[in-house]
């Protein structure tokens, strides 16, 4: 029953309006549609997302939700560089009050709020996390870790994890190179290896 409960959403096309689009820093954009009545997912799932104002060849890309159910939109970013994909350029298109299509949310990736979790996060990574550590804080679940690794350490969100991160035991840790992810995760081991 719980496999059919998780793909039945990917068999269900939503219509979804954008509201507004920004860039978050360079070549990262973020796209906000209003959240259609009736929609549910789980934090850290993904959407599969169509170009309808258009004629393109792959118009059809996953996309990590980055809001949370509670904040009643549907949060997408993405790196887009100088020389983007057909999808890409049309996603830079869209204006506030055009359309696109959303299956799902579906996917595995959401946490069990029993246990403490570390969630580890690169780049653009981060978009699925955002999701969980807004639902977790709204929740007021606080045994999270993030160890979040980028190398050009321009932490999408940042000021969003640090607001988290300020009013909760939830705690983020912003690295940049593989030798501090690995002691960050041997630290998070030892200290949980009992629960």
């Amino acid at each position: 029953m719980g496999v059919i409960q998780d793909i039945a959403p990917i068999l269900k096309k939503k219509e979804l309006t954008l509201v507004e689009s920004y860039e978050e820093r360079d070549e990262v954009y973020t796209f906000i549609f209003k959240k259609e009545e009736g929609l549910t997912w789980k934090a850290g799932q993904h959407g599969i997302f169509s170009i309808t104002h258009k004629k393109i060849k792959k118009s059809t890309r996953p996309f990590s939700v980055a809001s949370a159910p509670f904040e009643n939109t549907i949060k997408v970013s993405t790196r887009i560089s100088e020389a983007p994909s057909e999808f890409k350029k049309a996603l830079l298109e869209l204006e506030p009050g055009m359309k696109l299509n959303m299956r799902g949310p579906v996917g595995p990736l959401y946490i069990d709020h029993e246990t403490p979790a570390l969630l580890i996060a690169g780049g653009i990574g981060i978009t699925p996390f955002r999701a969980i550590l807004k639902e977790a804080e709204q929740q007021g679940r606080h045994q999270l870790q993030l160890l979040y690794i980028d190398s050009k350490e321009s932490f999408l969100y940042k000021n969003e994890l640090d607001e988290i991160a300020k009013d909760t035991s939830i705690t983020v840790n912003y690295l940049n190179s593989r030798e501090e992810l690995y002691a960050g995760m041997d630290i998070f081991i030892k200290e949980h290896n009992d629960a």
